[in-house]
């Protein structure tokens, strides 16, 4: 092969990678498409072929004896045909438990084996690579490297890969592999009535979809309690963040202004507030606010703080909001008093001279400071709120149960988020599990966009290094 005819890929583009070593490659090269490590092996790199083959025959097992029948069921649109039960046997005069297939446990191995693929397939395209490498090396009149000078390289000069492999495993395991999974079950009727494993639920389509945005079913069809419950998740998640942000501030700005004895002890006593566990703390509140709770016995009263139903259930909305302050501040509060403590005081002293009020400096000076320093904090604060499912469902369990604006047949309650409602969709006694990933993939889709517009929009990004 001519020194000329041997290519070097641009950047990382893979296709190209694979391309150049099908055109350019040597046979050995190119056999390595077939026979994963075939490259290196004829080459004398013995111990990293052997691995690449090794991957290459536990690849191929794993998918003619496991994998590969529950690919062909995704891919051909069938979770199963045979159900579950029992045969009365003549000849035995009993009945036999039949074993029928498990539609939720074909699409989950399905889903399992469909990323092991995937990553079959990297491993796949390494080999190629670094067959196509040696090609070049050897033509460069380089030595080829050792399986023992790859491995100290791996543990020095890239040792960032073994390090970060085992939360990159927790990621498929935990987060990648459940997220596919609930975007597939949107798409089919897995409820109630197709439980496996007595029955079976099949691909559905859109058809989902179309349950919980179409307005066909009048004021009690998903749509509009969907509408609602979603506008209900934004104002909770606005005033759940900013109140604690704002409130939080101007507590800190109250105890670093000079003049103010014991500092130390007003932030310990909030640091004393937060050390008790928020859920124990949301469990007292429900108990004081409760029609015969502790605030009514002492008020002499009877109001349904978190069971009014009048005027959209506002009243038990505002208590949830006010309760978050109570447990939410103390955290803002400690964060914006190590940041204020931070603020040059040139600033400060270059106002004054100025002729700047107190609340000219405010204004132009913290609360900028402030907002550039907490932007990722507030965006992070608010996704978190529309997710925050032990506020609501420890103070009202969501509630109070209103089906003249929340239809029985959707299952929501007045103070329900997205996320309870989410849950309740699955753990109540008629489950819905397909609309309840139809909900999962709204909040995932919201809560993704929302993060990637302010924070890139935020002043934090627009202005880096202002304050440096």
């Amino acid at each position: 092969m001519e020194e000329n005819t041997l290519k070097k890929p641009k950047g990382r583009n893979v296709i190209q990678h694979l391309y150049y070593a099908l055109r350019y490659g040597s046979y050995k090269t190119r056999l390595s498409f077939l026979v994963m490590g075939f490259g290196q092996i004829a080459e004398g790199q013995i111990g990293k072929g052997l691995l690449y083959l090794l991957t290459q025959i536990a690849g191929l097992l794993f998918t003619l004896l496991f994998g590969g029948r529950y690919i062909l069921h995704l891919f051909s649109g069938d979770l199963g045909s045979k159900l579950s039960g029992e045969r009365w046997n003549e000849e035995l005069q009993m009945f036999e438990k039949i074993k029928g297939d498990n539609s939720f446990l074909i699409l989950l191995y399905g889903v399992v084996s469909i990323v092991l693929l995937l990553l079959f397939t990297v491993v796949w395209v390494m080999n190629i690579k670094g067959s196509y490498d040696n090609d070049r090396r050897l033509i460069e009149g380089r030595d080829l490297t050792t399986f023992r000078e790859d491995m100290q390289t791996l543990i020095n000069e890239r040792f960032h890969i073994p390090l970060l492999s085992i939360p990159f495993v927790g990621l498929l395991i935990f987060t990648v592999m459940p997220l596919i999974f609930m975007v597939l079950i949107a798409f089919t009727n897995y409820d109630y009535a197709h439980t496996p494993p007595g029955k079976l639920f099949d691909w559905v389509g859109f058809e989902n979809f179309k349950t919980m945005f179409s307005l066909s079913a009048g004021s009690s069809g998903f749509a509009v309690v969907f509408l609602r419950v979603l506008l209900w998740t934004f104002v909770w998640a606005f005033f759940a963040t900013f109140t604690n942000y704002f409130l939080g501030l101007i507590i800190a700005l109250l105890i670093h202004k000079k003049g103010i004895k014991f500092k130390a002890l007003w932030r310990t006593l909030f640091v004393v507030a937060i050390a008790v566990p928020q859920f124990v703390t949301l469990l007292l509140m429900q108990k004081i606010l409760d029609t015969d709770g502790i605030l009514n016995a002492i008020l002499g009263t009877r109001i349904l703080w978190l069971t009014d139903q009048r005027y959209f259930s506002l009243l038990p909305r505002v208590m949830i909001i006010l309760v978050n302050i109570w447990i939410g501040v103390p955290y803002t509060l400690l964060m914006c008093s190590g940041i204020l403590m931070n603020i040059p005081a040139d600033y400060y002293e270059a106002a004054r001279i100025d002729g700047a009020g107190a609340s000219r400096i405010f204004f132009d000076i913290t609360l900028p400071y402030m907002m550039h320093i907490t932007a990722p904090y507030l965006i992070t604060q608010f996704v978190g709120n529309i997710n925050n499912f032990n506020v609501i469902w420890l103070l009202t369990g969501g509630g109070p149960v209103n089906n003249v604006y929340y239809g029985g047949g959707t299952q929501a309650q007045s103070t329900d988020l997205l996320v309870t409602w989410l849950y309740r969709l699955t753990t109540d006694q008629n489950p819905k599990y397909n609309v309840a990933s139809v909900i999962g993939i709204v909040i995932f889709v919201i809560s993704a966009v929302l993060s990637l517009i302010t924070y890139n929009r935020s002043a934090t990004v627009k202005s880096e290094g202002e304050f440096q």
